[in-house]
């Protein structure tokens, strides 16, 4: 979900598994300003890993976000474009964009319901100043009188893949008490301790929050127990298989939700009123967000411009799937395109031509694109 941006060395910040991924001679590369591992070696074995195997993320540079109050649930119905009041049952959790007053993306985050006076947040590393922001604005504008408190005091560690569960239950012992239970999508709090069933790979999995302190303990607890440390390269290649948008890549606030393949995220049939709302209804839908498959050789990149009959368009994220050993896209293209049309791609001075598909590529391991 996250984007990138380039600083300074002497800027970047650290997670708490910096030394660990050091010791583990990865290579660390600046990703918005966090000194993180793109790799530990082979970016395509790591990618492998977590398809038919377990693979250890550190995504320590998410910023989980307590409110708390008597009005966080009204305030998140006025606040995402999402509808809250889908969430009923304590741990369950919604994905939602968070849009600015024309309709554009401010972030994409998922959100937990805990108890009434308690949601989590989860927002991405590259926006969580500009998102913390824009919530106190929105906190104090509304008179909602909530408490947001950032929790960079929590890693958190993605545990992804088919073997996930069994990593993480040999890692702590007691815990298949609460993964025997825990439906995607919801999560579950044991003290400091907070498990959610969710991930950004396509696969099985969960995303677990521990202390900063105690993340190196429990990273290599995971490596004992069968885990791959995986890289944020593999990270990239992974969520594109599995049709997942990257904030600052496929969405942002210069683009609507409608156009970005997130229509289903956006909750337009209730009266509810959100930030965001009346631009939608306004906005003329122009694009959509599709997959691409490459049917000659090259590799499909972000920014390369798409050809149609009706009109140009622009990939948006692009890479070669390990996967389906083919390059793959998403990309924003004039409405009127349908799934099974060719399109050519401009790669340099040639036109490459290419298969519009129906996104995800790839699901739980398995290729779901002929």
């Amino acid at each position: 979900m996250s984007n990138q941006a380039a600083s300074t060395p002497a800027a970047l910040k650290h997670t708490p598994l910096n030394a660990t991924h050091r010791e583990l001679s990865a290579k660390m590369v600046d990703f918005g300003g966090w000194d993180m591992p793109v790799n530990y070696g082979s970016q395509i074995e790591e990618h492998h890993a977590v398809r038919t195997g377990c693979g250890l993320f550190d995504v320590s540079h998410m910023l989980p976000l307590d409110i708390r109050g008597a009005n966080v649930r009204p305030f998140l119905r006025r606040l995402v474009a999402n509808n809250v009041d889908k969430l009923q049952v304590s741990g369950k959790a919604l994905y939602s964009c968070m849009l600015n007053e024309a309709g554009g993306v401010i972030d994409d985050l998922i959100i937990y319901f805990m108890d009434e006076s308690w949601f989590r947040l989860v927002v991405n590393a590259g926006t969580a100043e500009k998102d913390l922001a824009w919530m106190e604005k929105m906190n104090a504008e509304w008179g909602m009188g909530l408490t947001l408190t950032p929790r960079r005091d929590l890693a958190m560690i993605a545990i992804q893949g088919p073997a996930a569960t069994p990593a993480l239950n040999n890692a702590l012992p007691g815990v298949d008490s609460i993964t025997a239970h825990l439906k995607p999508f919801n999560a579950a709090a044991m003290g400091e301790m907070f498990i959610a069933r969710t991930g950004y790979t396509g696969e099985d999995g969960y995303e677990v929050m521990v202390l900063a302190k105690s993340a190196p303990f429990f990273w290599k607890a995971l490596m004992e127990a069968g885990g791959k440390p995986i890289g944020l390269g593999a990270r990239d290649t992974l969520r594109l298989e599995a049709g997942m948008n990257l904030y600052g890549q496929d969405m942002d606030e210069t683009a609507s939700p409608l156009e970005s393949g997130l229509a289903w995220t956006v909750d337009m049939k209730t009266a509810r009123d959100f930030v965001g709302r009346a631009a939608l209804e306004k906005s003329e839908i122009t694009k959509q967000l599709v997959g691409l498959l490459l049917l000659d050789k090259g590799v499909l990149r972000g920014h390369q411009k798409v050809l149609t009959k009706h009109g140009e368009g622009e990939i948006t994220s692009g890479t070669f799937s390990p996967t389906m050993q083919q390059s793959i896209a998403l990309a924003r293209i004039p409405l009127g395109i349908a799934p099974g049309e060719e399109v050519e791609v401009e790669i340099r001075d040639k036109k490459l031509k290419a298969k519009v598909v129906k996104y995800p590529f790839v699901r739980n391991g398995k290729i779901l694109i002929s």
